[in-house]
C-alpha cells in the first residue's frame, strides 16, 4: 500500500521492485491507498509505506519499516515457508 507523493514509498517500492526478482514464487501487488480507502479500514493500516502479507487469503502481517531488501527478503522467506 503506497500513495504516489510519498517519498518514503517510492525508495520502498524499488526495495519491492528486487524482492519480485528474487521471490518469483510470490505475488506482489501495489494499491495507490487513495483509491482503495476501505481497504486502509478493513485491514487497520497505520501508515505509508505498508506491505501487507497473506497467506493463504488471511493477513497475517504487516510491515511498515522496510529496513533493507535483505531484511525484507528474510521476513517474507521465513512467512512463505
Amino acid at each position: 500500500m503506497y500513495t504516489p507523493l510519498c517519498g518514503t514509498c517510492q525508495v520502498a517500492s524499488r526495495m519491492v521492485d528486487v524482492l519480485e526478482q528474487l521471490l518469483p514464487h510470490i505475488s506482489f501487488e501495489r494499491h495507490d491507498l487513495n483509491y482503495v480507502p476501505e481497504k486502509a479500514v478493513q485491514w487497520q493500516i497505520e501508515s505509508v509505506p505498508c506491505l501487507l502479507v497473506f497467506k493463504r487469503d488471511e493477513l497475517v502481517q504487516k510491515i511498515y519499516a522496510f529496513h533493507s531488501v535483505p531484511y525484507l527478503y528474510e521476513t517474507l522467506r521465513e512467512l512463505a515457508e
